[in-house]
Parts: C-alpha cells; structure tokens; sequence
C-alpha cells in the first residue's frame, strides 16, 4: 500500500509545482522607475571623469543649450554601438552632450573614450549608480534630452540608432 501511494504522492507535487511555477512565468512584475518627461533634471553633484574635480548639474546645464544626458560604461556593449551615433551627434552645434559613466573601472573608462573618440562636453562618474536611479534609468545606455529651460523632453532606453538621431534632431530644430 505505502509503495503505491508514494508515487502518486510525487506525481501530485510535479503537477503542484509545475502550475506554480507556469502562473509565476505569467505574473509580469518587472520593475519601470517613473517617466520622467516632462519634468525638470534633478540637481546632483558629481566627480569628473579625467580630473576628479566635483561639479553640480546646475553649473553644467547653464547655457540656452539643448543637451543630451548619456548614460554609459565601458563594459556595456550596446554603449560601444550607439558611440559613432553621438559622435556624428556631438559635430551639431545646437546640442550638448554630457556622459555620465555609470558604475565603471575609471580606467576602463578612460581607455574607452581615448579609443573611440569623445563625443561629451563633460563627462561625470556615477560610480555607485545612485544619480542615474534618481534619474529615472534602470538599465544602459539611457539617454535623456533635455531643453534650454532644464526639462526632460524624451527618453531612449537601449543604443541611440539612426532613427533616434532623426528624432533627436527633429526636437532640437
């Protein structure tokens, strides 16, 4: 008798599990910080990248600019495939572009920008990935455009491509 109903007993805990597990693959809880078009850039404070000198936001988002804020690193390799678009997109003279490198080896990082060209204005470390969280981004490349009065006006989650950059320039005109 015990031999038979062990078996059935398994069979019973398969088909348990296996209806929990199918019903967790539905539930769709992935995690999608707040859009934050529409709204002004935070204020942080950041370390520069080739000098180490601290610099808050407000001093680098100043002029009557459109800017793009680009969230990078040099281990990501989408990073590496949107970086010919910003360098094609840093010869317009209408847009800024500030790099914020998101929690990178500063020599990597280094290396990675004098190898391939530096599209930046400026580029800021985020080495903990606080100042990118509280921008809103959960993943790189993340780039954010921002208006001559500070505001967020769109987003690109993923690599920058040639249909971002017609975007891009649409807004900027």
């Amino acid at each position: 008798m015990k031999r038979k109903t062990l078996p059935i007993i398994i069979i019973i805990f398969l088909f348990f599990c296996f209806f929990v597990f199918l019903k967790g693959l539905n539930n769709k809880n992935n995690y999608i910080p707040n859009e934050n078009t529409g709204r002004k850039i935070l204020s942080f404070t950041a370390k520069k990248l080739f000098n180490d000198q601290k610099i808050n936001s407000d001093e680098l988002f100043v002029e009557k600019n459109f800017y793009l804020l680009n969230i990078w690193a040099s281990w990501c390799v989408p990073c590496r495939a949107e970086h010919d678009t910003l360098m094609r997109l840093s010869k317009n003279n209408l847009i800024k572009i500030i790099g914020l490198n998101y929690k990178d080896d500063l020599g990597n990082a280094k290396e990675f920008i004098n190898s391939m060209g530096n599209p930046y204005s400026e580029i800021l470390i985020d080495k903990d990935g606080t100042i990118s969280i509280e921008l809103g981004a959960y993943g790189i490349p993340e780039t954010f455009v921002i208006n001559e009065n500070k505001i967020i006006i769109k987003k690109f989650v993923g690599p920058l491509t040639a249909q971002s950059l017609k975007e891009i320039k649409s807004l900027i005109k």
